[in-house]
């Protein structure tokens, strides 16, 4: 099917140089992180580029950037990218890669003079990073939403700037974006990633297909003791909130994944309080990151976690409290598209492996209202978030030859009759 229209691999690979070096570091990676300067720049070059092939170029509300290639129909258009914001130290493939190659897919097709069942159009969503402003994936989220969640507005930058204002100004940086309501009916979406992990390239596997996204739910835990002097102060009077955690933790750790391969458990944050090196702490807190592809099993080991915490607490004659501050459900990618990728690999020769995505992504939101799906590219050594990320030439072009087929493939399918 897509044997007409071939990816330009050399031009590929200029964009993902040119683009790289919008917010370059000295240690090669990139730092754009989201509605900075950066980004901004990152978006009026894409912007730019599109309007030069002809596309027409559109922003929503909450920024995130559209380009349209008409189809012979003019129904709800088919949507393909990723992101283009990134992380302090990040890399210049993450997000990069599966919005480049969906730009290319777009002039690959142009050049062919291929028209297809519908419009095609590439978006890079704003704030897939969430490292300047959290939650991460606002754009998508939004989307899914068709608001703007209000509390939102007032959020203060990790690097200055309070959200709203940093959001209107990157709108207006890009004035011949036209602009388009939240959330408008689409027909699917498929996202090229790096794999962001090993299995990839440690099985010599050039094309992961994605089938789903598992969940996520982030928990803070406050273990309540008693400050008092470390010196003077005997073992059997003590109310160590230390002690719970420790005893709370080593339980957890020794259970939570040794008992089940696909639950994911982490402790990204810890604080005592008052944080003195000769004093018993008067309460420490910790974040849990859980994560598991099936949504009871998450209630399970969540319950788990918070009963742990609290018979620790209670041994140590302290006080648990727990709370959860951030959810996201698992999600499963529907049979009909993943049927597509297959198609699609199998056309391109491309070896694939079906794989489950334990980071989140755009996908994940979008899947809320409308098909969708994934396609992973290995990294090397696995590494992301890091400025050392780095993805072979030859997977790079890879990726965009398994997204243009793949999207083509499901722009048939899911056409009208």
């Amino acid at each position: 099917m897509s044997d007409q229209a071939q990816v330009n691999g050399e031009r590929l690979l200029k964009r993902l140089d040119d683009f790289a070096a919008i917010g370059a570091t000295p240690a090669g990676g990139v730092n754009r992180q989201a509605l900075s300067v950066e980004d901004r720049e990152a978006r009026r070059l894409l912007a730019e580029l599109a309007l030069a092939r002809g596309f027409q170029v559109f922003q929503d509300p909450i920024a995130n950037l559209f380009i349209r290639r008409g189809g012979r129909g003019d129904g709800p258009p088919f949507l393909i990218g990723s992101h283009l914001d990134s992380q302090p130290t990040g890399g210049r493939f993450d997000g990069a890669l599966g919005t480049l190659a969906a730009f290319e897919v777009l002039e690959s097709l142009e050049d062919a003079g291929i028209e297809t069942e519908m419009p095609l159009e590439v978006v890079a969503w704003t704030n897939e990073e969430g490292s300047r402003f959290s939650p991460g994936c606002m754009g998508s989220m939004a989307f899914s939403l068709k608001a703007i969640p209000a509390e939102w507005n007032d959020l203060r930058g990790s690097t200055g700037g309070i959200f709203s204002d940093e959001l209107h100004a990157t709108l207006e940086a890009l004035p011949e974006a036209r602009m388009r309501p939240m959330g408008f009916p689409i027909t699917g979406y498929l996202e090229l990633h790096i794999e962001q992990g090993p299995s990839l390239e440690r099985e010599n596997i050039p094309v992961g297909i994605v089938y789903g996204i598992q969940g996520t739910r982030w928990l803070e835990i406050t273990i309540i003791g008693q400050a008092s002097h470390a010196g003077t102060t005997a073992l059997s009077f003590r109310r160590d909130p230390m002690t719970a955690a420790a005893t709370a933790l080593k339980t957890l750790f020794d259970t939570v994944m040794p008992q089940d391969e696909l639950a994911r458990f982490t402790v990204g944050r810890f604080a005592v309080e008052p944080g003195s090196v000769n004093a018993i702490p008067a309460s420490v807190t910790f974040t849990v990151d859980l994560r598991h592809p099936d949504a009871g099993s998450l209630d399970m080991l969540e319950a788990l976690i918070v009963k742990t915490c609290a018979n620790a607490a209670d041994s140590a004659g302290c006080d648990a409290r727990s709370r959860r501050f951030f959810e996201m459900s698992p999600a499963s990618f529907p049979d009909a598209l993943l049927a597509c990728l297959d198609r699609a690999a199998k056309e391109q020769t491309l070896a694939t492996k079906r794989m489950l995505s334990g980071a989140f992504h755009d996908a994940l939101f979008v899947s809320h209202v409308a098909p969708a799906a994934m396609i992973f590219v290995p990294c090397r050594d696995g590494l992301s978030h890091n400025e050392a990320e780095y993805v072979e030439p030859a997977h790079s072009i890879a990726g965009a030859r398994m997204l243009m087929a793949s999207t083509l493939q499901a722009v048939s399918s899911l056409g009208p009759e």
